[in-house]
């Protein structure tokens, strides 16, 4: 644990049981998502689906990314996860996007990764407004993971025909294509 951090956090007026609780939280919803989107990529065949196919991975690997690089926070500020999945899984900020009872429903489909984003986009806008001015490097790595849960929803919400977000396609490979706002936080 990063003592001094910790200490500068409290000091800055910030409750830091509340905000584990929030990063945590929002942890759990970023690695179920990603499990979620395994399930959902693979079932997003046919004409229609194979056009969500690669926005749909590229936002998978970025959850995981979020998780991977929220994890080192959580343990710094003196947080820890569940031992148990089961627990980590049933405390996620956002409720599980789970596959659809009809999964060729591509606009069904649509609807359960859009709702996932603006979840994960009002979670970190929360941790961002909590920690502004206060907690830096939380605040950092919060709107880091903020910009890019955006533009997942932004991509999402065109296929629904909701409007043009001005989001274009990622160019690139590896983290230049994926992550490109939390890469910095990432240590592999």
């Amino acid at each position: 644990m990063a003592q001094v951090a910790r200490e500068m956090v409290q000091k800055a007026g910030i409750d830091i049981d509340k905000l584990l609780d929030m990063l945590v939280r929002n942890a759990a919803a970023e690695l179920t998502t990603y499990y979620y989107y395994t399930i959902l990529r693979v079932n997003l065949i046919g004409l229609e689906g194979e056009g969500l196919k690669e926005i749909t991975e590229d936002a998978r690997i970025e959850d995981r990314n979020h998780f991977e690089a929220l994890v080192p926070r959580i343990y710094e500020l003196g947080g820890k996860l569940p031992g148990d999945m089961k627990a980590f899984h049933d405390i996620s900020a956002c409720p599980p996007a789970s596959l659809p009872s009809d999964p060729t429903n591509i606009k069904t489909m649509l609807n359960v990764l859009v709702k996932a984003e603006r979840c994960a986009v009002n979670g970190y806008t929360s941790i961002c407004n909590y920690t502004a001015g206060k907690d830096h490097r939380t605040y950092d790595l919060s709107l880091a993971i903020l910009h890019e849960e955006i533009e997942h929803e932004a991509w999402f919400a065109e296929f629904l025909g909701e409007g043009p977000s001005g989001h274009f396609r990622r160019s690139g490979t590896g983290t230049e294509r994926n992550s490109p706002y939390v890469s910095k936080f990432l240590h592999t």
